[in-house]
């Protein structure tokens, strides 16, 4: 499998020497890439239920198009990349494009967010194509909860997925759980345990007001801070553990036994003054953050225009650089007038 060409040169970027740094001076070195906005199952978080109209199949960047990007990205210093969706596996053959990503000069690492259930067949190809870590969604061991959240059944595949991806040896396995107070607060529990049994991380991420059905409520949400006590009420203390990444969104605490829980507190606890992502929705749009409400279209740049080679690359970094700069200071979900972005999680990429 061969770089998509023409091949980035580095010369051609006149400013590659200087980092993806924004008006806040946040350096920015990772980006989330979603490859779909299909997703096979429904979740309340996220989408919406009944007949939900994806973007038509040519209006998704090409795996070669999004390597290109990245390209350009790799040469400015971002040098970590999550593929998420929508389900990104529903996309076929997803491992060429992680073989594609992982053959770029100045990436470093390939990761995927996932909610299992498509993982366990496709696994030896990911594997085999340079994945080494694998983000795994699982907010119940509750097959009735399970289809209360998701609206559709599959829970079992879910959990062959994770025990896949343990048996891997190569892979680095984390579990997302996002809690609703009125569906499967008491899971948190049991998903703790089954964390702890299989010697995995798990991150409990705070309900934030991206679903599709505009359903979000700080009522629903459980705050990261009532799921700590809440745990430590089961398990016993739980001990702050030193952040090896400060731009990590996870706030990650030990339990006495030494097992490892993360909390991602984006509405209670804001981390933007150290985050250093940026995004590529599916159809080739940039973002800068999850609530922005602008992008930067790098799509219609690939698909329509006549540069090729260094002018390109020229265009794709002035894109991204405007994008950089142009982001704020911090989400805003505090703000009285805050609106959520007009499109869903699902449509932006997890």
């Amino acid at each position: 499998m061969s770089n998509p060409q023409p091949a980035v040169d580095p010369r051609a970027l006149m400013s590659a020497r200087l980092p993806l740094m924004d008006g806040y001076h946040r350096m920015h070195r990772a980006m989330r890439i979603s490859v779909t906005d299909v997703c096979n199952i429904r979740c309340l978080y996220c989408m919406p239920d009944g007949d939900v109209k994806f973007l038509a199949n040519d209006r998704h960047l090409t795996y070669n198009q999004i390597a290109r990007v990245v390209q350009v990205c790799a040469v400015l210093g971002i040098t970590d990349y999550r593929l998420t969706g929508g389900e990104p596996l529903v996309r076929p053959g997803l491992s060429q494009l992680i073989g594609l990503l992982n053959q770029i000069e100045g990436v470093a690492d390939v990761a995927l967010t996932t909610n299992g259930m498509l993982l366990e067949p496709q696994l030896p190809a990911l594997v085999a194509a340079g994945l080494r870590r694998i983000n795994i969604s699982l907010d119940t061991l509750s097959e009735e909860t399970f289809k209360r959240l998701s609206r559709r059944a599959g829970l079992h595949q879910v959990l062959q997925g994770i025990d896949a991806a343990l048996a891997e040896p190569s892979v680095q396995v984390r579990l997302n759980a996002l809690i609703l107070r009125d569906i499967n607060l008491q899971d948190a529990i049991e998903l703790v345990r089954f964390a702890k049994s299989r010697k995995v991380t798990i991150r409990f991420i705070e309900f934030m007001p991206l679903d599709a059905e505009r359903a979000w409520n700080q009522s629903r949400m459980v705050s990261g801070k009532e799921l700590r006590e809440l745990l430590a009420s089961q398990f016993g203390p739980l001990t702050p553990k030193n952040a090896n990444d400060p731009s990590q969104p996870s706030s990650d605490y030990l339990f006495e036994d030494g097992a490892t829980v993360g909390f991602i507190d984006s509405v209670s606890q804001p981390f933007c003054s150290r985050c250093d992502r940026l995004r590529l929705t599916s159809d080739g749009k940039l973002r800068n953050c999850l609530f922005g409400k602008q992008e930067w279209d790098v799509g219609q740049l690939l698909r329509e225009t006549a540069a090729e080679g260094g002018e390109l690359d020229l265009q794709l970094e002035k894109l991204l650089r405007e994008c950089v700069q142009n982001k704020a200071a911090a989400h805003g979900i505090d703000d009285p007038f805050f609106k959520p972005p007009l499109r869903a999680m699902y449509q932006i990429g997890g």
